[in-house]
């Protein structure tokens, strides 16, 4: 990690002895983050998102890291192995890193995106990286007056189903919402969408249902 990230961890996660004894990032971790959150995002995955957001605010590319952590999250959703990476206790965080570091150079991430991708990994923190990358998209939405929401859909959603469902939550909302887009072949077709932590009620479920067969007509 560079000198700069380095330090502004340490005054924002209080980590100092975690950059210049990598040994001891995993204990501190859990003992040391003082980064304070926003009531809407919590525990370890608020925390490590704060620090994140006021790092990239510092350097006016909150927008920027938004994308590259969507980018990953998306990553992750289609690969089994990228998976595993992250879910599995089994390898080592140097393998962690080593292995983050090829797939961010493949996506294009870079900068303190990539170094957080690196910590997260170095205390061994990858399970909670998909809360982490939801609390980010939380706290970057509401820094743009909008709703973070989240859908998870059969297959990718295209260009145009993507702005129908945006336009029918604006619609039921009276907001507009910041969508997190994830894939999961489970669900059968079909969508799943929730607002915080709330999936939507009736009245947006109806206006759903005709995305739903307007998706089924264009399989």
């Amino acid at each position: 990690m560079g000198v700069r990230f380095c330090m502004l961890i340490s005054r924002k996660f209080m980590w100092r002895s975690a950059c210049s004894h990598p040994a001891r990032a995993a204990e501190l971790s859990e003992r040391r983050i003082v980064a304070s959150t926003d009531q809407t995002v919590s525990g370890v995955p608020g925390r490590y998102a704060s620090a994140l957001f006021e790092l990239a605010g510092e350097d006016k590319s909150t927008g920027q890291v938004g994308e590259q952590l969507a980018g990953f999250q998306a990553a992750i959703d289609q690969s089994d192995d990228l998976k595993r990476l992250v879910r599995s206790p089994v390898f080592s965080s140097e393998d962690q890193v080593a292995a983050l570091s090829a797939v961010a150079g493949q996506l294009g991430i870079t900068g303190t995106t990539l170094n957080f991708l690196k910590l997260v990994a170095k205390n061994r923190r990858l399970s909670a990286l998909p809360d982490m990358i939801k609390a980010y998209a939380t706290l970057l939405s509401q820094s743009r007056g909008e709703v973070a929401g989240e859908v998870t859909s059969a297959e990718p959603l295209s260009a145009q189903q993507l702005s129908d469902l945006k336009a029918a939550l604006k619609s039921a909302l009276g907001r507009d919402v910041a969508l997190i887009t994830r894939v999961d072949s489970s669900i059968l077709g079909g969508l799943i969408v929730k607002v915080g932590s709330r999936m939507m009620d009736n009245s947006l479920k109806t206006k759903l249902q005709s995305l739903k067969i307007a998706m089924k007509g264009t399989a």
